[in-house]
């Protein structure tokens, strides 16, 4: 039952969160008497400029040169945050000299490596680095791009890239060539670090050849260094000097210095999907992120120093980035490499005892495949160190909210949460102060002036409308790169509502509980005979149907006004498509919601299309089933199973 509460923090939770300590130093100091969270979200969108200051002063950034001023005036994205300062994202994560003996990283991997390093340990390292980078030259403003796993040394490198005001940018191993090509060939890189291979689901893949055909096409590279990772000993032979990250590592580091930037020079370039054409090249800003996480990891994650922060990601995606943020608060980083469900489904709970995470971070479909499975890690492993579970990648259904808690742990605190790689945090997410009800996201995050719009573009509660910030973030983009005029940003946030940010998804603010609920891409939404439905309504009803593994659905505007909305499902191992199973798809999608929630048909498929980040491939079907040229369609490099296509480009033929 949606708005039924699941959880709620006890006073004491309440009491020892930074939100409510922020609150008091808000009455202290500014002497605002704020009693609630509305009321709190309701003043940090109306006074937005003394909100971040407030950001800014509350943590004490640590600031070179000191700002002009909070906000220059105009409509986004042409605004500017705390022009005139200078700063380093690192330098605040340096700055726990007190936990130096404390553990700053702890690393495992699906072969059973385990590692953990200091404070101490890591700065080490960090200053290892950044003086092998600045011996070959790598100065502010030069980009340095990593394609390796979630390891202790993607981090070390991404801090010591930092330090010295160089721009980051990565993939994993899973991507093909052509993809982190048409990645890193818009940046023009000057340093290439790579790995030899990894392991997935306990078997080997080489990656040597992928390295030399990336270093091969990007001719601005000046030095490649290789992380012997597959195997031990392995070498590389490349046109271009190769340096074994080891070897850095033996390099006494000078003190470890930070370079002070721009509020809004650049601090890493992440990418869009690129899902039917090149990737953008997203580009966001040393002092935006730095406010934006020292925020969300404090109010709204409730991140404590010496806490364990894990989330299950790879460097493709922003979770990757985001991980690192946890360094801000003084907690220890949990790194995982492998899949998440190898041997067994209970593998990263049974890694939760072992190391005693605080926080645990996954994507919503890792939870919906436990609860198809019926794992109930609660029955298998000791949970009782973690405080809070967080979702992110897609809609958390009603019913996984609630397997939760009847069988993850009773007694932890849900953070569902949705932004996404363009702000690189998440606009919606977790207070201490609300409780959890199934299916909603608990809030709009402090400092995100988002409503929902109809189609009138007038704010709406209690109904479908497309998600719209209309007040600038300091994480928003500053700009894209290769993009002088802005024209592919402005085109891509800005164009359906001038000045507004239009993020492309379709929600509903609860007014009695504030909280939000995620319909799915409004660019893949549903329009059905006029009526909008969400994508995520349909799935959350298919994930009831044990037999259904996974599904997609499209619906197809033809001529003379007719629709043609079919559903395609993967089924579960062993068991087919029978025509029993899609009578009880279709009673249950008319009992639960309405006639026009029932598919035209029902197809099975071998697999489902998704993005190498984990996203539902909807749209690019949908134009492949419309005959746009494939080309158009999808960017088949972009995928993390590109053999799933083949299904639909020959479907396609059929219509």
């Amino acid at each position: 039952m949606r708005n039924k509460k699941l959880w709620e923090g006890s006073d004491a939770f309440k009491e020892n969160s930074h939100l409510y300590e922020y609150s008091k130093w808000l009455s202290s100091t500014h002497g605002l008497q704020l009693n609630s969270y509305k009321a709190l979200w309701q003043w940090s969108v109306d006074h937005i400029e003394d909100f971040w200051k407030s950001i800014w002063d509350y943590f004490k950034v640590i600031s070179h040169k000191p700002y002009n001023r909070i906000l220059t005036q105009g409509n986004m994205p042409d605004v500017a945050w705390f022009p005139g300062s200078k700063l380093n994202y690192a330098e605040h994560i340096f700055r726990h000299s007190h936990l130096i003996e404390e553990t700053a990283i702890i690393f495992k991997n699906e072969q059973g490596d385990y590692l953990e390093l200091s404070w101490n340990g890591l700065r080490t390292k960090v200053a290892s680095m950044a003086t092998y980078l600045k011996s070959i030259g790598v100065r502010k403003g030069d980009c340095v791009v990593a394609f390796l796993p979630n390891v202790p040394e993607a981090t070390i490198s991404f801090l010591a890239v930092n330090s010295i005001g160089g721009i980051w940018s990565s993939t994993s191993p899973d991507f093909g060539s052509e993809s982190v090509i048409d990645r890193f060939a818009q940046i023009k890189p000057k340093v290439f670090i790579t790995v030899d291979g990894y392991y997935y689901n306990g078997k080997p893949y080489d990656k040597s050849k992928v390295s030399k055909t990336i270093a091969d096409a990007l001719p601005t590279l000046e030095k490649v260094i290789m992380l012997p990772y597959l195997h031990k000993n392995a070498t590389f032979k490349f046109p271009k000097e190769v340096i074994n990250i080891y070897d850095i590592f033996k390099i006494p580091g000078n003190a470890l210095v930070f370079e002070p930037v721009d509020f809004s020079h650049p601090i890493w370039v992440l990418y869009s999907s690129g899902t039917t054409g090149l990737p953008k090249a997203i580009v966001h800003s040393h002092g935006g992120i730095l406010l934006e996480h020292l925020k969300y990891l404090a109010f709204h994650n409730d991140v404590h120093e010496g806490e364990r922060y894990f989330w299950f990601t790879t460097t493709g995606w922003m979770m990757w980035n985001f991980l690192q943020s946890p360094l801000l608060m003084g907690a220890t980083i949990v790194l995982y490499d492998g899949s998440p469900t190898y041997p067994d489904f209970y593998k990263l709970w049974q890694f939760s005892e072992d190391v005693k995470i605080t926080h645990f971070g996954t994507s919503a479909p890792f939870l919906v495949a436990g609860m198809k499975r019926h794992i109930i890690p609660k029955n298998n492993c000791n949970l009782t160190s973690i405080r809070s579970i967080s979702s992110t990648g897609a809609p958390l259904p009603l019913e996984a909210f609630e397997y939760v808690y009847n069988s993850i742990k009773s007694d932890v605190w849900l953070c569902s949460m949705a932004g996404g790689t363009d702000v690189c945090t998440a606009f919606v997410g977790g207070t201490p102060f609300y409780g959890v009800h199934a299916g909603e996201i608990q809030c709009r995050a402090l400092g995100v002036s988002l409503y929902a719009y109809d189609d009138h573009e007038q704010s709406v509660v209690d109904e479908l409308g497309e998600m719209v910030i209309d007040k600038p973030m300091p994480s928003m983009p500053i700009y894209f790169w290769n993009d002088p005029d802005n024209s592919r940003y402005k085109a891509s946030y800005f164009e359906h509502f001038p000045g507004k940010w239009r993020h492309g998804d379709f929600i509903k603010i609860n007014s009695h509980t504030q909280g939000i609920i995620i319909y799915g891409r409004s660019d893949a939404t549903l329009n059905r005979h006029g009526i909008r439905i969400g994508t995520s309504e349909i799935y959350r009803s298919i994930n009831k149907i044990e037999a259904v593994e996974d599904a997609l659905i499209v619906n197809l505007e033809m001529e003379g006004g007719k629709h043609f909305m079919p559903l395609f499902v993967k089924m579960r191992p062993n068991i087919e498509l029978s025509e029993d199973v899609k009578q009880r798809i279709n009673e249950q999608l008319k009992k639960e919601y309405s006639p026009r929630h029932v598919p035209d048909i029902i197809i099975e498929v071998p697999d489902i299309p998704y993005t190498i980040s984990g996203k539902k491939m909807e749209a690019p079907v949908k134009k492949i089933l419309m005959h746009m040229p494939l080309e158009k369609s999808i960017n088949i490099d972009s995928m993390k199973n590109p053999e799933s296509v083949e299904f639909f480009i020959a479907f396609a033929k059929s219509i």
